[in-house]
């Protein structure tokens, strides 16, 4: 375990007053310690590039001179993607570590290992890096938020499309068998409804697999004509390039937690994703679109400064600028009283935030009993050099 190394590991955030109120463990005078579990190694070690980019965007806030002399001390450790590891490092951060609140811990499995744990212990869990339509329930899991989109609520997107453009299709999905995937399947049935055991082919695969080639190859030999791909971005990869290897032809539709130009794209190829459909909520780095668009140019200037050197294509930088302002924002919010009680009640708090990497006409919106921070997405296709939007933003049916 170790604490990221920023300015001497620690990060300015403001906090308005003098004054602590029931502050909780972690919090003094002059610092907040945040935990984070993060997938720098394992199956899904693309997305380490998160962390590493919350990391500098607190020590752009820390740069700037920090409110009240109160620095956050970002303890963020690798658990590898695997649900046991994240249990273990959770609970050093929480009993040994002593970690006012957890931020943006990686992945839907290794959340839901901890979700019961961090809701006996009464700790907060803001904007968890997993899109599970569960994280919304706030009933269930009143210490735990999500950020991103549920992953239910894009299947539906997805669905509804291919009704409109694709009536009598087939459709084939391959998913990674656990709640993350299998709320892609929940959203896609959503919507066909008692037309889905007649149109709709499953195939499933674990993280620790090798390949996912013979799935692929099943799906194909079931005449499906209509591909979704419900999978971390090593797998989607895999199947981007298994689908063009066999000369398969489908419509393709890619989950949004994989359409990094960087990780998945460019391994797969760019000419075998063209076509490829996929839904967004955040401004494509790649898009031409976005040149002059201020948010964007924003990004850039501080990824010039604080990730120099870092793929400008990568979407995962533009996800982690996105949640770390929202953070920013709950901890301005939060003021004199620093409890975990106070700190959950403004996370639950946002009207309508502007986040600059935000596609215009998405905010950030949460209430007491709305814990989903974005509920809107518009959909894009690969065009061989970018992700092209088209059509309205739209919004999930519910579940």
């Amino acid at each position: 375990m170790f604490k990221h190394a920023l300015t001497g590991a620690f990060v300015a955030i403001a906090i308005a007053g003098p004054a602590m109120a029931e502050q909780a463990p972690g919090v003094t005078a002059t610092e907040i310690k945040i935990g984070n579990t993060a997938a720098y190694s394992g199956p899904a070690s693309a997305y380490g590039v998160i962390a590493r980019t919350e990391a500098a965007y607190m020590q752009m806030v820390n740069d700037a001179g920090g409110i009240n002399g109160r620095k956050l001390v970002y303890d963020t450790v690798d658990d590898g993607y695997s649900p046991p590891k994240t249990v273990e490092q959770v609970r050093r951060l929480v009993e040994e570590d002593k970690v006012a609140f957890l931020f943006a811990t990686i992945g839907t499995a290794t959340n839901t290992a901890i979700a019961k744990y961090v809701n006996s212990h009464s700790v907060p869990l803001l904007f968890l890096g997993s899109g599970a339509n569960k994280w919304g329930d706030y009933k269930q899991f009143p210490w735990l938020m999500g950020w991103q989109p549920s992953y239910r609520t894009e299947a539906q997107i997805y669905a509804r499309y291919i009704l409109a453009n694709r009536p009598n299709a087939k459709v084939g999905i391959i998913y990674q068998n656990d709640d993350f995937g299998k709320d892609y399947v929940l959203g896609i049935k959503d919507v066909l409804g008692d037309r889905y055991d007649a149109m709709v082919k499953t195939v499933s695969y674990e993280v620790t697999d090798a390949t996912i080639d013979s799935q692929i190859v099943d799906l194909k030999s079931s005449g499906a004509d209509v591909l979704m791909t419900a999978a971390t971005p090593k797998f989607a990869a895999q199947t981007i390039r298994k689908v063009a290897d066999i000369g398969w032809h489908p419509m393709q539709f890619l989950t949004n937690v994989s359409i990094s130009v960087g990780s998945v794209i460019e391994p797969a190829g760019v000419e075998r994703a063209v076509g490829i459909i996929s839904a967004a909520y955040l401004k494509d780095p790649t898009d031409p679109t976005w040149k002059d668009d201020a948010g964007m140019l924003q990004w850039r200037a501080f990824m010039a400064k604080y990730m120099p050197g870092a793929d400008l294509t990568e979407a995962g930088s533009v996800f982690a600028y996105g949640v770390t302002f929202t953070l920013h924002q709950v901890l301005k919010q939060v003021g004199d009283d620093l409890s975990r009680e106070n700190i959950m009640r403004q996370a639950a708090s946002l009207k309508e935030l502007t986040v600059p990497v935000l596609l215009p006409g998405i905010t950030v919106h949460t209430s007491a009993t709305n814990f989903h921070p974005i509920t809107q997405m518009q959909l894009q296709k690969w065009n061989g050099k970018t992700w092209a939007l088209f059509g309205e933003v739209l919004s999930g049916s519910g579940s």
